[in-house]
């Protein structure tokens, strides 16, 4: 064997006779295998020890040197190997593979990428000339590898659609800056911008909505322009010229509060109305805690008695009323005489219940509009067109002539106390007046429309009025103020009632619907879908509010239960619509006018002869 100075070598060449030993000695012991291994570790130690200097080798100038260490072994390692027993069998070591050097094999070269001559389109329509920045610099190598520059070429198609692009984000632009700036919703201010701006104030067929949108969107091309800060800086400097003057011209005129200051008279009567109001309320809750605590009072025996009356009226009477149609009608407050009045201007008293004429009451120079007699005395006021409500008294002498309203009247109501009378009129507003002096003692406003129809309350504190703006007002007598608004029609209101109980109040609209409203909770109780036309007035039965009536252009009256408010009874009879009805104080007759111009009575037949039987 050939060994080398290097130790790597040595230790190889050990490791090969170390295998050879193991392979020849198969059956030894072990033990000798152990002496073995120790000797010839002395062996490698001496080896190693040896110096590392160069071996003597003889060279002529023909040969190759050669080493002069004899490869065979020395004694005493063979005298070791004889004297050694054999060892076990130990199993061969396969040989490590020797893995090869990887082959390095030169790369391929990178693809070049063509030039893209469409361009490419981003989601909003923007042109751009390449996908990402990567994109720009590998067409940026392979147009500098290529050594040829390609210029992008653009079809009419994509020009075109660049365009309508390009035209439909300006005009989006526009709309969201128009829809930002802040534009006059009067059409009298959109009218003078549009002056001051130079544009026509209007255009053949154009609508307010439309002026105000035409007003938007020349703002928000002068706004694109730079021009508005312009033309709004000149537009401030006309309004402070305005408000200068204006300012002068207010500087020698009074300056008056926000509210109307009421006169000393008004004063007078709110502080009665208060007083009368407590009493009245005292009374009323005092009877009611009396049917309450009372074991003998039934009061539910007491409403089927009366709502099985109501269910059994009958046509009692029909007569002619008027050339004209008729308009409204009263009974007076112990039920003896009725009162009518017509589209001619006339008034009628009629003595109950033949229904003979009594007087005839002309002073209107228009047609009548409504009629009310006083709940203490018999007194009635008529309310007419012709802008003034007058007071009569039951033989057709004229007492008060009431002027002030600018427009026709509606409906009129006295007070309870009997002192006070109230007109509403189609000038938006209704009015108190005092009967006694017939003096004007409040001009209510409130409402935005017309106001149609009014009532009191039964105390006599409150009172109720309702108009062509689909709402109900509550008005406090003793304060003055409005506190509840009664929203729920969708059609102007016609008729309003209080019920004797106090807290609930009827309103009938033109909706076709009857609405009762709880003033106590301040929200309507319950919808009547009533009529198939039009309800003209509705009313409470007076004594106890056990049930209630509602009139309508359907050509029909009707009687609602106010325990559960189901129908009771239909009165049919007229032939044309039915204008107004009022019911007796003991609720036993109700009477009911119409545009056929034929006054009608509806009485209970029961209740006659119960009231005969208690006469007797």
């Amino acid at each position: 064997m050939d060994f080398s100075p290097s130790g790597s070598a040595c230790n190889f060449e050990q490791l090969q006779l170390r295998l050879e030993v193991a392979a020849f000695f198969k059956e030894e012991s072990s033990v000798g295998v152990t002496e073995l291994i120790q000797s010839m570790d002395v062996d490698k130690e001496s080896s190693v020890s040896v110096s590392v200097a160069e071996p003597s080798v003889a060279v002529t100038d023909d040969q190759a040197p050669v080493s002069t260490i004899d490869p065979t072994p020395s004694p005493a390692m063979q005298l070791s190997i004889r004297s050694l027993a054999p060892p076990s069998i130990v199993p061969s070591i396969a040989p490590i593979p020797s893995v090869p050097a990887p082959i390095l094999l030169p790369l391929a070269p990178l693809p070049v990428r063509p030039p893209v001559l469409r361009p490419h389109l981003s989601q909003n329509g923007e042109m751009r000339a390449s996908d990402s920045d990567s994109d720009c610099d590998d067409s940026s190598r392979a147009h500098a590898a290529s050594g040829s520059a390609v210029e992008y070429e653009i079809s009419e198609e994509s020009r075109q659609f660049r365009e309508r692009q390009e035209k439909a984000k300006q005009e989006l632009l526009m709309k969201r800056r128009a829809s930002a700036l802040a534009v006059p919703t009067n059409d009298m201010a959109v009218r003078t911008r549009l002056r001051r701006l130079g544009e026509p104030i209007t255009l053949f067929g154009e609508r307010e909505m439309e002026r105000r949108d035409r007003l938007r969107m020349i703002m928000a091309k002068l706004d694109a322009e730079g021009q508005l800060e312009k033309l709004m800086k000149a537009h401030e400097e006309e309004e402070a010229v305005a408000s200068v003057a204006t300012e002068e011209v207010e500087e020698e005129t009074l300056q008056y509060p926000f509210y109307t200051e009421g006169s000393k008279s008004l004063l007078d009567a709110r502080v009665e109305i208060a007083k009368y109001s407590i009493m009245r309320a005292a009374s009323r809750l005092s009877r009611a805690r009396r049917k309450r605590d009372d074991p003998d009072e039934d009061l539910d025996a007491e409403i089927d008695w009366v709502l099985k009356g109501a269910g059994s009226l009958v046509l009692d009477c029909s007569e002619i009323g008027d050339d004209r149609p008729l308009s409204g009608c009263s009974f007076s407050h112990d039920g003896k005489l009725l009162a009518t009045c017509a589209l001619s201007g006339v008034a009628k008293i009629w003595s109950m219940p033949q229904v003979n004429k009594v007087s005839a009451l002309k002073g209107h120079t228009e047609r009548a509009t409504d009629v009310a007699f006083s709940p203490v005395l018999n007194h009635l006021a008529t309310a007419s067109a012709d802008c003034t409500a007058r007071l009569w008294n039951a033989e057709g002498s004229l007492l008060k002539t009431f002027e002030g309203h600018l427009d026709r009247l509606a409906r009129i109501a006295f007070h309870p106390s009997g002192k006070y009378l109230a007109t509403a009129s189609f000038d938006k507003t209704w009015r108190l007046w005092d009967v006694e002096t017939g003096e004007e003692l409040l001009l209510q406003e409130g409402h935005s429309r017309s106001v149609y129809g009014i009532s009191f309350h039964q105390d006599g504190s409150l009172a109720a009025s309702c108009g062509l703006d689909a709402l109900a007002r509550v008005w406090d007598l003793r304060s003055g103020r409005s506190i509840l608004a009664l929203e729920g029609h969708v059609k102007p209101v016609l008729g309003v009632s209080f019920s004797p109980n106090g807290y609930h109040l009827a309103t009938g609209a033109e909706d076709n619907a009857c609405r009762i409203w709880d003033l106590r909770k301040k929200k309507s109780l319950y919808v009547i879908p009533a009529h198939s036309n039009l309800i003209s007035q509705v009313k409470f039965e007076p004594q106890e509010g056990y049930f209630l009536v509602t009139a309508s252009y359907d050509m029909t009256a009707k009687v609602w239960s106010a325990r559960d408010f189901k129908p009771i009874k239909t009165l049919s009879g007229h032939e044309a619509k039915v204008t107004s009805l009022d019911i007796t104080e003991d609720g036993r007759c109700i009477g009911t006018v119409s545009h056929d111009r034929t006054i009608k009575l509806w009485s209970a037949a029961e209740m006659d002869k119960d009231k005969a039987m208690d006469i007797d």
